[in-house]
């Protein structure tokens, strides 16, 4: 066993395990809001990758810097998106929203089919080969960019819900909705707010993505099957749960890959999924969860 590939999977596999926690995020705080499983989130990454692509190619704009450019775009499109397509949902809101949002991700992809084709594009940056050597494993400096990005992104998250009264009315609203509403919680309005800050953070996820990945519209199916394995794992609604699970399934990932097969890489996942649904379907944080919503 070459214990150096084991090294630089384990660090590959943390680097892009903080990329898909905060994509991993977004998701699993909507659906701890408003009881929706939104299929659209891996289209919404996608979008995100593609704008920030947009932002550096025509208006040379770093995509680092671009993001802020990019994250608010996207958390007014994720306000608008709830307010004309999940809002309207009053009756089998959880299965309907299924359906609605997986018609927005064929959408979504359609429209960038159109536009950008079906090609493979990537975010080439002039340092993106420059890497540095940690422990005989070269590693990218902007995977570490990307990572440290990704950190700073979860804690303004982390600050947003829980330190500030927006966030204890998104606590509260994730605790019981109706009761939130009964002491003056304006649950719709915490709603949309929830699903724009989920579609930002699937946006700051994108961008990151894109730069250390090729992507092309059809890249939300794969994606969107991964974020999902990582809340279910996590336990739905826990965000602490979804950052803990990312970084665990990429470095699964990323050592099955290098340990036995290429093709285990990307099963692995799922194999990590099938066990947790036997051995703890309601993930792991799912009991803290379903008792006090942390």
């Amino acid at each position: 066993m070459d214990l150096s590939l084991l090294y630089g999977a384990v660090i590959f596999g943390v680097l892009s395990g903080g990329v898909f926690a905060v994509m991993a995020s977004g998701l699993t705080l909507i659906f701890g809001v408003m009881r929706i499983v939104n299929i659209a989130h891996g289209a919404l990454v996608v979008l995100g990758a593609y704008l920030s692509y947009v932002v550096y190619t025509n208006l040379h704009i770093d995509p680092f810097l671009g993001l802020f450019l990019v994250v608010p775009v996207m958390f007014v499109v994720g306000v608008a998106l709830e307010v004309l397509f999940i809002r309207p949902l009053k009756v089998e809101r959880e299965e309907l929203s299924v359906l609605v949002t997986f018609a927005l991700a064929v959408v979504i992809e359609g429209a960038l089919t159109a536009v950008f084709g079906t090609n493979y594009v990537q975010i080439t940056l002039a340092y993106g080969n420059d890497s540095f050597a940690l422990g005989g494993v070269y590693v990218a400096w902007v995977s570490v960019y990307g990572f440290l990005l990704a950190a700073a992104v979860l804690a303004v998250l982390f600050l947003l819900i829980y330190r500030t009264s927006f966030g204890a009315s998104v606590r509260a609203t994730m605790l019981n909705r109706s009761a939130a509403q009964l002491i003056g919680i304006d649950v719709e309005r915490v709603s949309a707010l929830t699903f724009g800050i989920g579609t930002a953070t699937a946006a700051a996820g994108g961008v990151m993505f894109g730069i250390t990945n090729a992507f092309y519209p059809g890249s939300h199916y794969d994606l969107i099957l991964i974020l999902l394995a990582i809340i279910v794992v996590g336990g739905f609604g826990s965000f602490r749960g979804a950052i803990i699970a990312a970084v665990a399934i990429l470095v699964i990932e990323d050592v099955a890959s290098v340990m036995i097969a290429p093709v285990w890489g990307g099963f692995s996942f799922f194999v990590i999924l099938i066990v947790m649904l036997i051995v703890r379907p309601q993930g792991l944080f799912g009991q803290k969860l379903r008792d006090a919503r942390t």
